[in-house]
């Protein structure tokens, strides 16, 4: 679980396929290799996004410093919100996300690899939702971990999972390969983006493993599609 005193900008639908999981067909996470994934462009889902039917009983801040502005939406098949993008490189170490690079490193992350290890935020694209709260339950509304997420800025679309948890109050954090493969600055302490990132998170969606990014495109991929047809 991901818990921090400070943040890191203050430094800068549709049902699950088939049984609910789509196999990997490669073996392990890889570094993203296009910030455009899968047929679905970011106009096309932005459009269904445009207006907001709030599902969280209140709203969550971007930082620490910010006001409760930002409500969790709902849509057939999905939630979503507007956010910015805080960096989270918790997990294994690796040369960009360790205790050295990042102020607020913690070793684990809330949902786990496979073979039971932290997940490996400098090349696995993943997001952190708030930890369930009076202002919103994740695991209520259909949201999993290994979830598979549409995250979209400046037009480009990356198809990630929910791999953490964070703070029951703030919202809007992805990892490092997240942020990387969308051309946003990923380095941990000074790094992010302050506004202009859609999360778009696909109900009772579970990549498996939850390591395998190609799974989480694919997968995504035929969800997204599902998405616009339903709404």
């Amino acid at each position: 679980m991901r818990i921090r005193t400070l943040t890191l900008a203050a430094a800068s639908g549709a049902a699950l396929l088939a049984a609910g999981v789509l196999p990997a067909s490669a073996s392990g996470a890889s570094v993203p290799k296009s910030a455009q994934e899968g047929s679905v462009s970011a106009a096309s889902l932005l459009a269904k996004v445009t207006s907001c039917s709030q599902i969280s009983s209140g709203k969550y801040r971007t930082d620490d410093e910010t006001s409760a502005t930002i409500p969790v939406c709902g849509k057939n098949g999905a939630v979503f919100w507007k956010a910015d993008m805080d960096i989270d490189c918790d997990g294994q170490r690796t040369t960009n996300c360790n205790e050295n690079r990042d102020p607020w490193y913690q070793d684990d992350t809330a949902f786990h690899q496979s073979d039971g290890q932290p997940l490996k935020a400098e090349s696995l694209p993943y997001i952190v939702v708030p930890s369930s709260s009076s202002i919103w339950n994740y695991s209520g509304a259909g949201i999993k971990g290994g979830g598979v997420v549409a995250v979209i800025y400046n037009n480009k679309v990356e198809y990630a999972v929910v791999g953490d948890t964070g703070p029951t109050n703030i919202i809007g954090e992805a990892s490092y390969a997240t942020a990387n493969a969308l051309g946003i600055d990923p380095d941990p302490a000074t790094g992010g983006a302050d506004s202009g990132v859609t999360y778009i998170l696909f109900k009772n969606s579970k990549v498996s493993p939850i390591e395998s990014h190609s799974a989480a495109v694919s997968l995504g991929d035929q969800l997204a599609k599902q998405f616009l047809a339903n709404n």
